[in-house]
């Protein structure tokens, strides 16, 4: 794929994006986590990312939402998707459903939603969702015991580039990979042309390094799985919850099964430490606490030496006769003289004291504990000294066990993990795939939602119109009321309509109905409806209520976006509120008709809510279609209204009803001359 074939994807994002794994497949599935891994592109930039590339894979590059109150349509039914999500994931993922004019992408998308509607959302593994997050990458980890050593300037750009991680050397010869296994603890060479070296060292040559990189720098591995043990063990949560509850997260092989073994996960896990270490392993953490703990326990060992001698000092009464003291004296004898000559028992007691505390302390091996003995037997001396040089070997020695230690565990941790590392990844999408499904399933269960039918412009209605749309039982969660409440409305339309109805009698939001379930059908999405059938719609095109008579360029404006619209509108859904409030009642009843009537002749389907149906019919050259909201009168104030619009119905105004009702209540001829009038 050509990143920059994707809407929206320009040089600088497409490099980005090639900074990821297999960019072109990861775009192409839409994972939102997983695109926002790329260098500088955030989730809701993924998302985009990602609906960029759907409309490629469907050749899908028409803008069904062609006014500004279609997309605020839009958005209100993103918001409700997105208020049932638990992850921030899902709800930058619902982002990527978009309502298209492509009749393959609705297929696919109702495909997943279909199946989304099927799910149970159990509220334990709501709860764990909770802690649910996309895998990220830790920080670069750097190696300062281990190198890689070349002679190819090639090679050397290639090493810095792969493994950031370790610092990569350049040698020449023999010798120079000799000193390099002087100063590192490992080093591998990656020329083939070393093969049968012999130096002192832990030195392997090793070709194909770069290639395997698990091998070559595990800490990579093990940084990640520590970076991310709170995300894989939310993920294994959701998976167990959701088996629990007899509804298991499906994977993308429709498997019920967990992409990865989550006890073998755990238990791989338990033996990494947070900051990327081995945990758990005794004899590691022994010779870890052997290193840090040696200056300690030698000072502490030397005291028991001390104590010791100083107490058999108190203890014993040394006479030296005269003529040994003067030989001491012109000897320059000093105190080490004295202990070795009165006190060499006792000293040597002290000095095996030493050494058993030192090994004591320290655990020791017996073959530690031999180089261990070399700290102390020097020549007597009080207070008892110790070898430093001794002090250093045994730190050396324990050293290089530890990181031998450290390496070969690190290698057999990320030779488990290698394995898990792609499992792992699907583990945790699935997980935050699972909350887009159940943001749907609860969308659909809150508002008694359908699947609708989209069927084709073309499609057979028997008369020869276009199908426009048929919505039975639906409710709009738009209302300002709880949606329990919201009375049903069954309303359809093919061809171009006028909408009459009296003031508060539910004609706006009866268009916001519409104008809803059109966008949630082409989003692939279930709609607020006992059934809807929906035709395909290239364009929807919502003009909301204008507030207020516009001045003259504002009003030579608003003809202008009609006589857009007008032009090529097959394939169209046209919603309009109230247009004559725009100019005169007059001027704007025939600029009505004139427009119904350019509609009309390209087959599209439209709804114009206006009180002027009247007029705009008698302007109009063709039989207009008339539907109404009919008011079924006043009771104690209130309007009683039936909420569905009836069809061919040319319904009554609220001061139509107020002057019936008067006429009703008082007689007389004045309000039934009035109401002759209407």
């Amino acid at each position: 794929m050509e990143l920059e074939a994707i809407p929206g994807v320009g040089a600088k994002t497409a490099a980005a994006l090639r900074e990821l794994d297999d960019p072109a497949a990861t775009v192409e599935s839409g994972d939102v986590a997983a695109i926002a891994r790329a260098p500088g592109v955030n989730e809701a930039r993924a998302a985009r990312i990602a609906r960029g590339a759907i409309r490629r894979r469907h050749d899908d590059d028409g803008r069904v939402l062609a006014t500004d109150r279609a997309r605020e349509l839009y958005r209100e039914a993103i918001d409700l998707l997105r208020e049932r999500t638990v992850t921030d994931y899902a709800a930058k993922r619902l982002e990527t459903f978009y309502p298209s004019a492509s009749a393959s992408r609705i297929a696919e998308a109702q495909a997943f939603a279909a199946e989304a509607t099927e799910r149970d959302p159990d509220p334990a593994v709501r709860e764990a969702l909770a802690d649910c997050a996309p895998l990220s990458d830790p920080p670069t980890v750097r190696v300062r015991d281990r190198c890689l050593a070349t002679a190819d300037a090639e090679t050397l750009a290639r090493a810095e580039a792969e493994v950031p991680e370790l610092s990569v050397e350049t040698v020449e010869d023999a010798r120079d990979v000799s000193e390099l296994g002087r100063s590192y603890a490992s080093v591998i060479v990656l020329d083939e042309s070393f093969a049968g070296l012999d130096v002192e060292g832990d030195v392997s040559v090793r070709p194909d390094a770069l290639e395997t990189p698990a091998e070559t720098v595990p800490e990579r591995l093990l940084a990640f799985f520590a970076e991310n043990r709170e995300r894989l063990e939310a993920a294994a949560a959701v998976h167990e919850a959701a088996a629990a509850a007899g509804d298991p997260v499906s994977g993308a092989d429709g498997g019920a099964d967990p992409p990865v073994e989550i006890d073998r996960l755990r238990d791989a896990l338990s033996r990494l430490d947070d900051d990327g270490t081995i945990a758990g392993d005794a004899e590691l953490d022994r010779l870890t606490a052997a290193v840090d703990d040696l200056d300690a326990a030698v000072s502490t060992a030397a005291s028991v030496a001390d104590d010791r001698l100083r107490e058999a000092i108190r203890e014993r009464d040394v006479t030296i006769e005269g003529t040994d003291f003067l030989s001491l004296v012109e000897q320059g004898a000093r105190v080490d003289s004295l202990l070795d000559r009165e006190l060499a028992d006792e000293y040597d007691a002290a000095v095996d004291a030493a050494r058993e505390h030192l090994a004591d302390a320290l655990r020791l091996k017996p073959e530690e504990a031999e180089l261990a003995e070399r700290v102390f037997g020097g020549d007597p001396s009080f207070p008892v000294d110790h070898d430093e040089s001794a002090v250093s070997r045994l730190r050396t020695e324990l050293s290089a066990a530890r990181d031998r230690r450290a390496a070969k565990l690190k290698a057999d941790l990320a030779s488990d993990l290698g394995d898990l590392r792609e499992p792992v990844e699907a583990l945790v999408r699935d997980a935050l795939e699972l909350d887009v499904e159940l943001a749907i399933a609860r969308f659909a269960r809150d508002f008694d939602c359908v699947m609708p039918e989209v069927v084709d412009p073309a499609a057979d209605t028997g008369d020869g119109g276009s199908p426009g749309f048929r919505i039975e039982g639906g409710r709009s969660p738009l209302l300002d009321v709880d949606f329990a409440d919201a009375e049903p409305v069954d309303y359809a339309v093919s061809g171009a309509t006028l909408l009459s109805g009296v003031n508060s009698g539910g004609k706006t939001s009866t268009l916001d109905l519409v104008a809803l379930v059109v966008v949630l059908a082409q989003m692939g999405m279930p709609a607020p409806a006992e059934s809807a059938t929906v035709e395909r719609f290239e364009e929807i095109h919502y003009y909301a209520k204008s507030q207020g008579t516009l001045d003259a360029g504002a009003f030579e404006a608003t003809l202008r976006d009609f006589g857009d619209l007008v032009d090529g509108a097959d394939g169209r859904l046209v919603l309009v509120d109230e247009l004559e409030s725009i100019t005169e009642p007059g001027a704007s009843a025939k600029i009505i008709a004139g427009i119904l009537e350019a509609l009309d002749d390209q087959d599209a389907t439209a709804v114009f809510v206006s009180h002027l149906a009247r007029e705009i019919r008698d302007a109009a050259d063709f039989d207009v279609a008339v539907d109404g909201i009919e008011a079924e009168g006043l009771v104690d104030g209130e309007l009683r209204v039936n909420r569905s619009p009836k069809k061919g119905h040319l319904a009554r105004s609220t001061p139509e009803l107020i002057v019936e009702k008067l006429a009703d209540d008082r007689g007389g001829e004045f309000y039934g001359d009035l109401l002759e009038k209407f």
